[in-house]
């Protein structure tokens, strides 16, 4: 059987914890940041958990992961 390839662009959004969760980068933060609030744009700061509703998708695009 050949391996299992790995999606690309999942490998650059997702990088897997220690403990298993999966951490991603919030969304929102890229560009048109001239009408969001500051609250609003300091609130998208930092690092979260993908959803656990999501989390079996991301599972399937990063099998070696």
């Amino acid at each position: 059987m050949p391996k299992m390839k790995t999606k690309s662009g999942a490998a650059k959004r997702f990088k897997f914890r220690a403990n298993g969760s999966i951490k991603r980068s919030q969304a929102f933060k890229r560009h048109i940041l001239t009408k969001k609030t500051t609250k609003n744009k300091r609130q998208l700061r930092g690092i979260v958990s993908v959803h656990a509703t999501n989390v079996n998708s991301v599972r399937s695009m990063m099998p070696y992961a």
